[in-house]
């Protein structure tokens, strides 16, 4: 996670917010790294938050 910075941060952000992948694992995947980035590297992943994020929901 060192390694990233903004640019390998938007390409990733990118890719989710295409969500064009050839299966669904690799979007997974994505979301796990951006998610981790989120928690360990926020002042990149502040403007990608909104990736992360996930809506509440109603069980009933």
């Amino acid at each position: 996670m060192a390694a990233f910075d903004e640019a390998a941060i938007a390409e990733l952000a990118q890719r989710l917010d295409d969500d064009d992948y050839p299966n669904p694992f690799e979007a997974l995947q994505d979301w796990h790294l951006i998610r981790a980035l989120a928690i360990h590297r926020p002042d990149l992943a502040h403007p990608y938050v909104h990736l992360v994020d996930q809506e509440p929901f109603d069980e009933e």
